[in-house]
C-alpha cells in the first residue's frame, strides 16, 4: 500500500493469456466439426448398407467407432475447461522487501527420500544444500530431510553436508550463485573471475563427495564418523527399515551457537534428520504419512508458517523463489485467498527432441496456466509452498486474515536432547490412532497420488491456489529417459487418478459446488487419462483392420457428379424413369 498516496500497490500481478479470443473461436470450429462427425455416424447407422457376409459384424463395429467419437469429443470437452482462460502472474519482490523485510516469516522446508540405492546420497545433499542456500534469513529457514529408508549412509551424508554448509552457504550469497546446488553449480561453471575461491570450495566439495561415495560403496559408515557423533547410537536398535524406532538429529538450530556458525559467524539454517517410527503391523502411507510426521515434528522445532517440500531430486534452481511465493500469501488484497503456490515440474535432463514428452510441456506451459484462470492448479507433490494452516486443515473464511508476525515459541530453558525426545513421539506410529492425520489434517491417505487428493481437498475447502512459472525454473529435477521409465512412471499416474475418480474423493461429487465448475472438469480430465486409452486403442486398430477387408468406415470423398449417381441409386425406379425423362428430352419436345 502507497500510503502517501492512499493508492494499492500490489504484491503481484495476474495477465490474461493472448490469443484467448482467436483460441476460443477455434475451439467453437473444433467442435462444430466434431458435432458433424457425430452427425454422420448417427445418419449412416440407418442408412448403410451391408453385405450379407458383413451384417453380423459391420453394424457392431459403426457402433463402436459411434462410441469412441462421442467419448473423444467428451473428452475433449472436459480438457477444454484448462485451456479456455490462462493466466500469467508476476510477483514484485522489491514491494515485499519494502513493506515486510523486517517481518518475513519462517519457512519450513521438507526433503523427502526413502532408498538410498535408487536415491543416491549425493543426489539427496545436494538438493538440500541448494534449499540450505536460499536468498532468505538463514535464522527464518529450517530444513527437515524425511529418511523412509532409515538408512545411516544418508544420515552419514547429511552430516557432511551440515559441515559442508559453513562453507558454501558463505560463497553462494558473497558471488550471487546460480543454482546453488553444488553439483549443478560445478558442472555449468562459466564465471573465471572467482578462479581462487572457486578452487577452494570445489576441493572440500570433491573431498566430500568421495568420503560419502566410499560409504555408499562399502554401506558402511567410517569407524571415525560413527564415533565422533552420538546420532550413530540409534541405529543399535535397527532391524530394518521397516521396522525400527524414530530417529531424530537435530543436526544445526540456534541453540547450539557454536556448532550452528558457518565461516564468518554467522547463523546457519536449522537442519534435522528424521526417520520415522515403523513397525510391521502399521501401515505407513507411504510419502504421505512422512510429510504428516514432518508437519507434526516441525510444528515444535521451529513451527514456520509457509512450507515447502520438494523431492529429493529436485534441487533449488532460483535462490529467489521463496520471496517470489511471499508475493502471492503476503498480498495486501489477495493473499488470505491463496493456501499454496505450485510451481512447475520441470527438469535439467530433458533431451533436445525430448521422444517421451518428459517435459510435460503441455502441462507445465498451458494446462496449469489455465488451471490458475479456473481457481487454481492441482498441488503436484513437489516444489509447493503451502500455508500451514490450510495444510494441516483449517477452512477458509471471508474473516481469514493471516498474521505474518514470527512468533518464538520454544522454551529457552529446552535443550536440544530435551527437543529432540520430546519431538520424536510425533512420529510414532501410534500416534495418528484416532485422530483427523490423514482424514481432514495433514496429506490425504488412501490414494498413490495423495498430493492430488489434497490439493483438491484444500481448495474444496474454500482455498484457492496459484501458479508461478518463472523463465528461470525454481526447481530442476531428473526426469526419465528411457521408454520403460516412461511407461512405469505414467502407469503409476494414470493408474492413481484413475482412483481418485471412484474414491471418496472424486471431483465428480466431492468437489461438486465447492469448485468453480471448469476446475472440477480439469480434475475429471486427468482422472480419465487412463481409460481415455481404451477408445484410443479401438479407434487405432478397428478401422486398419476393416480397411484391409475393403469394408469403409469413414465417409468417401465424392466429386459432385459421383454424389449424383450415389443419390439417383436411392430413389424409386419410376422416380428415375421420370428424372431421366427431364435429362434427355424427346426432340419432339423441344418445339
Amino acid at each position: 500500500m502507497d500510503r502517501g498516496r492512499g493508492v494499492y500497490s500490489p504484491l503481484f500481478e495476474t495477465k490474461k493469456g493472448r490469443g484467448r479470443l482467436i483460441y476460443r473461436l477455434f475451439s467453437i470450429s473444433l467442435f462444430t466439426a466434431i458435432s458433424f462427425i457425430w452427425l454422420y455416424r448417427f445418419n449412416h447407422i440407418i442408412t448403410t448398407n451391408y453385405t450379407q457376409q458383413e451384417e453380423d459384424g459391420g453394424k457392431l463395429v459403426w457402433f463402436g467407432m459411434l462410441a469412441a467419437e462421442l467419448w473423444f469429443g467428451f473428452y475433449w470437452f472436459l480438457t477444454q475447461a484448462f485451456r479456455w482462460n490462462l493466466v500469467f502472474r508476476q510477483p514484485f519482490k522489491d514491494r515485499l522487501s519494502q513493506r515486510y523485510e523486517h517481518m518475513l516469516p519462517e519457512v519450513d522446508i521438507f526433503v523427502c527420500t526413502a532408498d538410498p540405492e535408487i536415491e543416491p546420497p549425493m543426489m539427496v545433499i545436494n538438493t538440500v544444500l541448494s534449499v540450505m542456500a536460499f536468498d532468505y534469513p538463514s535464522e527464518k529457514l529450517s530444513v527437515y530431510l524425511s529418511d523412509d529408508g532409515g538408512s545411516e549412509i544418508t544420515f552419514y551424508a547429511l552430516l557432511e553436508a551440515a559441515t559442508f554448509a559453513k562453507h558454501w552457504l558463505p560463497f553462494c550469497k558473497r558471488f550471487k550463485v546460480e543454482p546453488r546446488s553444488p553439483a549443478a553449480y560445478f558442472n555449468g561453471i562459466k564465471d573465471t573471475n572467482i578462479a581462487n575461491e572457486l578452487v577452494a570450495i570445489k576441493k572440500l566439495y570433491n573431498e566430500m563427495e568421495k568420503r560419502i561415495e566410499d560409504a555408499t560403496k562399502l554401506k558402511r559408515v567410517p569407524q571415525e564418523a560413527r564415533l565422533k557423533h552420538k546420532g550413530f547410537s540409534q541405529w543399535d536398535s535397527y532391524s530394518s527399515k521397516r521396522d525400527h524406532d524414530t530417529i531424530l538429529q537435530i543436526l544445526l538450530h540456534k541453540k547450539d551457537h557454536d556448532n550452528s556458525k558457518d565461516v564468518h559467524g554467522f547463523m546457519l539454517p536449522t537442519l534435522v534428520y528424521l526417520a520415522r517410527e515403523k513397525r510391521p503391523q502399521y501401515h505407513h502411507n507411504y510419502k504421505a504419512g512422512a510429510m504428516n510426521s514432518l508437519l507434526r515434528v516441525s510444528s515444535i522445532i521451529s513451527n514456520g508458517k509457509v512450507i515447502l517440500n520438494v523431492d529429493c531430486d529436485m534441487y533449488s534452481n532460483n535462490s529467489e523463489s521463496i520471496r517470489d511465493s511471499l508475493c502471492y500469501f503476503m498480498d495486501e488484497e489477495k493473499g488470505h485467498e491463496i493456501a499454496f503456490v505450485q510451481s512447475p515440474q520441470a527438469f535439467e535432463n530433458v533431451t533436445k527432441n525430448d521422444l517421451y514428452a518428459s517435459a510435460l510441456l503441455a502441462i507445465a506451459e498451458v494446462e496449469f496456466h489455465g488451471a490458475d484462470g479456473c481457481g487454481g492448479p492441482l498441488y503436484i507433490g513437489t516444489g509447493c509452498f503451502h500455508k500451514r494452516e490450510s495444510l494441516c486443515g483449517m477452512k477458509f473464511s471471508d474473516e481469514y486474515r493471516h498474521n505474518w508476525k514470527s512468533e518464538d515459541n520454544l522454551s529457552t530453558e529446552e535443550t536440544l536432547h530435551e527437543l529432540e525426545e520430546k519431538s520424536k513421539g510425533l512420529a510414532s506410529c501410534s500416534y495418528e490412532e484416532n485422530t483427523q492425520w490423514g482424514k481432514e489434517m495433514g496429506l490425504k491417505y488412501g490414494c498413490p497420488v495423495e498430493d492430488v487428493i489434497t490439493g483438491l481437498s484444500i481448495q474444496s475447502n474454500g482455498w484457492k491456489s496459484v501458479y508461478y512459472n518463472p523463465a528461470r525454473k525454481a526447481f530442476l529435477g531428473v526426469a526419465p529417459t528411457s521408454l520403460l521409465q516412461v511407461l512405469i512412471q505414467h502407469k503409476r499416474w494414470s493408474e492413481g487418478d484413475f482412483q481418485i475418480l471412484f474414491s471418496k474423493y472424486s471431483p465428480a461429487w466431492y468437489a461438486f459446488g465447492k469448485i468453480n465448475l471448469s476446475l472440477q472438469m480439469g480434475y475429471c480430465a486427468y482422472c480419465l487419462w487412463a481409460p481415455n486409452c481404451l477408445a484410443t486403442l479401438f479407434y487405432s486398430i478397428i478401422p486398419s483392420l476393416y480397411l484391409l477387408k475393403g469394408i469403409p468406415l469413414f465417409p468417401k470423398i465424392l466429386s459432385l457428379q459421383s454424389r449424383l449417381r450415389f443419390q439417383k441409386k436411392k430413389l424409386s425406379s419410376a422416380t428415375r424413369k421420370k428424372l431421366w425423362s427431364l435429362e434427355h428430352p424427346h426432340p419432339c419436345s423441344l418445339y
